[in-house]
């Protein structure tokens, strides 16, 4: 059995690995969705809300901690303003993971990796119901 055994390999050296998650972590806190392999996304969702958890946290050593991972500026300062106040009152469970279904190309399994409350999900939600009103007038 493999009970607490480590993480996924994804079938790359550990240095490629971890830049590669750094950056998906990067890009999701950026873009606040990415669109990626299943697979990829249970590991960056792994560091994105551990990320997040530090921002809700604050101070100078868990900004330290955060910029390990997170190597853009705007970024850094977008999950310790935006995001701490977003998720101040959430205990976890920060992203979601919605199934695409598979790449055309070699059947890989895709995932959209999001953050739960994203904003323009919410105004694009209630600009539709708004925009119907205004057709039937």
């Amino acid at each position: 059995m493999r009970h607490k055994v480590g993480q996924r390999k994804l079938h790359r050296t550990t240095s490629h690995r971890l830049a590669m998650l750094n950056n998906m972590v990067t890009s999701l806190l950026e873009h606040q969705a990415i669109r990626t392999t299943v697979p990829k996304a249970k590991e960056a969702r792994k560091m994105a809300e551990r990320i997040i958890t530090l921002g809700k946290r604050g101070g100078l050593s868990n900004v330290r901690l955060a910029a390990r991972i997170v190597k853009d500026r705007d970024v850094l300062q977008k999950v310790f303003s935006e995001y701490k106040d977003r998720y101040a009152n959430r205990p976890g469970g920060y992203t979601r993971i919605i199934r695409l279904g598979f790449r055309r190309g070699d059947a890989a399994e895709m995932a959209l990796l999001e953050l739960v409350d994203r904003p323009e999900k919410k105004a694009a939600a209630a600009e539709a119901p708004a925009a119907e009103e205004t057709k039937a007038e």
